[in-house]
């Protein structure tokens, strides 16, 4: 009776998941089912991928000074709600949307699956166009959340609203088109499966630019030139953040082979995600140790990101002994980059160009080396590599894209911000600066307890000093 009662329980789950249709000898029930889990994976992809917000606001909170903390956070939420808003608008449509080799002219404010024929680059998988269009927004919104990351400490907030807003329109929606969306490198055959280029490397240029034309930190570098070490406030919220980004990536890369089906292909395509990323973070703290004489966290942290970036465009098409070397070559050239571009001028706080710049080149120039004949017929995209018989041609083609993404995304983002800084200030006064932006920005400090107690220790040390205006006196307390 009890084992009656456990088979008429189990036949009973069984139907309210699986129609009785799914069970008849019918083929348009097993399309509908296979249909439905392509579009639930995809979904549940696409939600990995925004949680990756939550890793980079804690990774840049963590990654700043305790008085810019809520700031950085908050402008996490502010930059993902600009990115759903323009790219529902416009974004989607200009990248995705029938059009020319450049850009799309279909498609615009999104009204769900009635505007399938408005996006024929996306006609290859069964998935729902409203769930293609949460993945695809979900990627966008990573680009600009790495663009704004070059701005920490001392960007106006309004320059993250008005960038953000032309970034989603002129910037990312151009680069995706060109590759995934039908355009000129997409014709070419470059091999970019979930981003590397795409998402990466156009985020991190528009950050370099960012960068430069913001200058450095107060107090960043010394008359000499030679840079000041300025640490994030909390390493424990920048090693969570990196977690979170970790799993998030296996949103990022798995979730864009579109399909639960394939023989699992997104199983392999995690696999090497996951080897990859485990080279560069143990690649990257022994190359600290052997030059700092410490294993820096911090530059494991990076290693960990930078292989992540590396094998997001090389995921499908190389053997999971390539993916190891890749991330490895990621981590350790990240390592450098970031000490080089420090000793350059550049101020880059969170490391948005080594990690996601160079990381990004790399990670596209792999696939022209170690991408194999087997896995290239799988995805059908581009030609084998280097190594595997297949000659320079794509090779020639990776760095082809590389340099036309870098140069087209340097150039616009350039003349926005010079527009914007002419126009309307791009960065706040050294009073704001040395106050913080948690309270120049938004009137109270992210760690309103710690900050006070900070304040009042400075002003009872130096009475004149006014708690109205924490200006220099108070600078080296709040550092």
């Amino acid at each position: 009776m009890k084992r009656k009662c456990i088979g008429g329980v189990m036949a009973f789950l069984a139907l309210m998941v699986f129609p009785a249709t799914v069970f008849a000898d019918d083929g348009s029930a097993v399309t509908q089912l296979q249909t439905g889990l392509n579009t639930f994976f995809v979904f549940m992809a696409a939600m990995l991928v925004f949680f990756m917000q939550a890793g980079f606001a804690l990774l840049e909170a963590g990654s700043v000074r305790m008085k810019n903390a809520g700031h950085i956070a908050g402008k996490t939420v502010l930059t993902l709600g600009i990115s759903i808003l323009v790219f529902w608008a416009l974004g989607f449509g200009l990248g995705f949307g029938n059009g020319n080799s450049l850009f799309g002219t279909t498609g615009f404010f999104m009204t769900g699956d009635s505007m399938a024929k408005s996006f024929d680059s996306l006609a290859g998988s069964d998935v729902s166009l409203s769930v293609k269009f949460l993945f695809q927004l979900s990627f966008a919104a990573i680009s600009l959340a790495i663009a704004c990351g070059g701005m920490a400490e001392r960007a106006k907030l309004s320059v993250y609203i008005v960038f953000g807003t032309l970034f989603m329109i002129v910037i990312y929606p151009v680069v995706a088109h060109w590759v995934w969306g039908g355009g000129w490198l997409g014709q070419l055959g470059m091999q970019d499966f979930a981003g590397s280029t795409v998402v990466h490397l156009t985020g991190a240029t528009a950050a370099l630019v960012i960068t430069y034309m913001l200058k450095p930190r107060l107090g960043k570098y010394n008359k000499d030139g030679k840079p000041n070490s300025i640490p994030g406030h909390n390493q424990v919220l920048s090693v969570l953040g990196v977690f979170i980004l970790w799993i998030g990536w296996f949103g990022f890369n798995p979730g864009s082979t579109l399909s639960a089906m394939m023989d699992g292909f997104f199983g392999y395509v995690a696999l090497t995600t996951n080897i990859a990323v485990a080279a560069g973070a143990v690649a990257a703290l022994l190359i600290s140790w052997a030059i700092f004489g410490k294993a820096d966290i911090p530059s494991m942290l990076n290693g960990v990101l930078a292989a992540l970036v590396a094998i997001t465009g090389s995921c499908a098409f190389v053997d999971a002994w390539a993916a190891a070397v890749i991330g490895a070559v990621a981590g350790i050239v990240t390592f450098f980059t970031a000490q080089w571009l420090e000793r350059a001028g550049i101020d880059d706080p969170i490391y948005a160009f080594s990690v996601h710049g160079i990381a990004g080149i790399w990670g596209a120039i792999s696939t022209g080396l170690f991408a194999t004949p087997k896995l290239v017929a799988t995805t059908g995209v581009g030609k084998p590599g280097l190594f595997y018989g297949g000659g320079l041609e794509q090779l020639g083609v990776q760095l082809l894209g590389v340099l036309g993404a870098f140069i087209f995304v340097f150039a616009i983002s350039f003349v926005i911000i010079g527009v914007m800084k002419r126009a309307m200030g791009i960065r706040v006064s050294e009073e704001e600066e040395m106050m913080g932006l948690d309270i120049s920005e938004h009137g109270s400090y992210g760690y309103p307890e710690q900050m006070k107690l900070i304040i009042d220790r400075a002003a009872k040390s130096e009475p004149e000093l006014s708690t109205v205006k924490p200006a220099a006196g108070i600078e080296e307390a709040l550092s």
